[in-house]
């Protein structure tokens, strides 16, 4: 099957459907037996998608995480209260005290705060690297190294990054690559074509697309989905099945929102090409894009979420921007139908092994799907607020 007709398709199979077009959600804490034959039987299969025990999951969860596993490729999909749990878990599934990873300069900042506040407190050691590192990344491998983590691209600078070069040379060493793919979302990036060995997306955005739900996934290879399985059931995680229901039905129009994300945000990061503030447009389907070159030869396209550097600005017109905005509302996630805009003056505090040289302040969009034409006379009239500022 083609994408578009995988995705309507995916996770409903006869046993999880019962005949109906969607999953039904299935509420569950005990599941009861009637025999010891069906009781052990379950036990013994409770590493397949068998009810067991509603916190191992229900005919709602099972559909998801074959959807999911259908999606992104992979072997199996462990599923989360959030994406900083999927990433969190994620990790946690693979090391030990001793330990060293190698994580992306331009991480999500949660990712960052886990392995300065939370791993390295568990003695496992985290060294940050230049997101366009490539084939350097060899240099920094320790004989202790356990995981290779990339983030592509970056979710507020969008540097994309080299993911065959970066796995095959960790593959060499023994490290697991893991890669948030939240941008990707196991559409327009298959990590598992390009050496990933666990893809982390916070279902959140775009496979909910709806802001209504939290919801995290890490899908892996055959070789590692036992120990993400196994380690994620110790860690007590489990999903509400409400919310994998909506995360299901917003998976059946994930790609033609995407597609209609991805052509307003080009038609907005033209227009922002032309304005006299903007000096540099972070898309990656734009040249001046850290790393556009891989999303060339990697992805099959973009979505709604991109940034761009001003060539002049302070905090005073950075606020009257902002606060001029009518359909741009402020918020931290992205995904949904709705456009988001942050401003940022700090990006350097954000980093460790790169410096950050932009001057001024940084803009990143989301944009929805809302007509594009509002959004940008929203902008138009938002930097008339800013330059009085000036």
């Amino acid at each position: 099957m083609k994408q578009d007709t995988k995705i309507i398709n995916a996770g409903r199979k006869d046993k999880w459907t019962n005949g109906v077009v969607n999953p039904s959600v299935t509420r569950a804490s005990t599941v009861v037996f009637n025999t010891v034959d069906e009781m052990n039987s379950a036990l013994k299969n409770r590493h397949k998608p068998t009810m067991l025990y509603g916190r191992r999951g229900t005919t709602t969860s099972f559909a998801f995480s074959d959807a999911m596993t259908e999606l992104e490729g992979g072997a199996g999909c462990a599923l989360y209260p959030s994406g900083t749990a999927a990433i969190t878990n994620a990790i946690i599934s693979f090391v030990k005290s001793g330990d060293h990873i190698l994580m992306v300069d331009s991480a999500y900042e949660p990712t960052r705060d886990y392995c300065d506040k939370i791993l390295a407190k568990m003695g496992v050691e985290t060294t940050y690297y230049d997101p366009l590192i490539g084939a350097g990344i060899e240099d920094l491998i320790k004989a202790n190294t356990r995981i290779v983590f990339l983030e592509s691209p970056g979710s507020i600078t969008m540097e994309v990054q080299d993911v065959p070069t970066i796995s095959e040379i960790a593959h060499q060493h023994d490290c697991i690559v893991m890669l948030d793919n939240t941008w990707g979302a196991g559409l327009n990036f298959k990590p598992f074509d390009y050496g990933v060995d666990v893809s982390v997306q916070a279902a959140t955005k775009y496979i909910v697309g709806h802001s209504d739900v939290m919801l995290g996934t890490a899908t892996a290879t055959e070789k590692y989905w036992p120990q993400l399985r196994d380690n994620s059931y110790l860690m007590g995680q489990c999903t509400s099945p409400d919310d994998l229901y909506l995360a299901l039905r917003g998976m059946r129009t994930i790609a033609v929102r995407l597609k209609q994300h991805e052509q307003s945000a080009l038609k907005v990061a033209n227009w922002l090409k032309s304005r006299p503030e903007v000096a540099t447009i972070l898309h990656p389907a734009f040249e001046s894009c850290p790393g556009h070159e891989f999303f060339k030869r990697d992805f099959t396209g973009s979505n709604g979420l991109f940034s761009f550097t001003l060539n002049c600005g302070n905090r005073t017109a950075l606020t009257a921007f902002l606060d001029g905005l009518s359909h741009f509302k402020m918020g931290y996630s992205w995904g949904g139908f709705e456009s988001l805009v942050l401003g940022i003056t700090s990006v350097d505090s954000m980093r460790s092994a790169t410096k950050w040289t932009a001057k001024y302040p940084l803009i990143r969009l989301h944009i929805g799907l809302e007509d594009v034409d509002d959004l940008i006379e929203d902008l138009n009239q938002a930097f008339v607020k800013f330059n009085e500022k000036l």
